[in-house]
């Protein structure tokens, strides 16, 4: 049985989460796996000028990428649009911090 997303198919819908949810995943892998005991803004301005930042904005996109395909595999083309421009903004930066 498919899902009907037709009310839900807008791009601010996909957007505003895009933008978010690598947030969300960034601080909970940096709060996690990071062996240091300070918060998450002094471990962004530890880790920001090197090659360390560009592979955590890489890693935090996945969760966006897996719901681009969820979202395209249930014909939400405009929520996936959404996702995937959210992603952009992490995407672009973190290719030239490599």
């Amino acid at each position: 049985m498919r899902m009907n997303f037709e009310k839900a198919n807008k791009f601010i819908y996909g957007f505003i989460p895009g933008l978010l949810l690598p947030l969300l995943f960034m601080w909970i892998y940096l709060n996690r796996f990071y062996p240091h005991e300070i918060g998450f803004v002094e471990i962004i301005k530890e880790i920001f000028p090197g090659v360390l930042m560009g592979k955590v904005l890489l890693l935090s996109v996945i969760p966006n990428l897996l719901l681009v395909y969820l979202f395209y595999t249930l014909d939400s083309f405009k929520l996936a649009v959404g996702m995937i421009t959210g992603a952009m903004i992490y995407l672009i930066p973190s290719f030239f911090m490599l």
